[in-house]
């Protein structure tokens, strides 16, 4: 079966601290209740902690790298699944049940098999 990424976008805040508790038990509860084809998944710490990695001059260039992250947004990538589903259909189904979806955004993606 094909995997698909499902990448939380939500406030950028830091899951770990005590005020986000409850958000997280909906998380957890998420998590339970599709482990059935959850193959993995992380939350990420704030874009602050961030580094952005750069190579000017294309491969073999001069490596730069920043404090941050790569853009400035409202919403920030904040954390992952990696979903194993029949189709972009069922992929859909349940990246609606992620509790980032209720107040910020989940993008769907499809991951590249290169068969290792």
């Amino acid at each position: 079966m094909p995997l698909y990424a499902a990448m939380t976008y939500t406030a950028d805040v830091d899951w770990t601290r005590p005020e986000y508790a409850a958000e997280m038990a909906e998380y957890n509860e998420f998590g339970q209740a599709a482990q059935a084809v959850l193959r993995g998944g992380k939350a990420l710490y704030p874009t602050a902690t961030a580094t952005t990695v750069r190579v000017n001059g294309g491969k073999g260039g001069d490596v730069v790298v920043s404090d941050g992250p790569y853009a400035e947004t409202k919403e920030a990538l904040t954390g992952f699944y990696l979903m194993e589903c029949a189709d972009l259909d069922e992929a859909v189904q349940l990246a609606a049940r992620i509790p980032a979806a209720w107040a910020g955004a989940v993008e769907v993606r499809p991951v590249i098999d290169f068969g290792n």
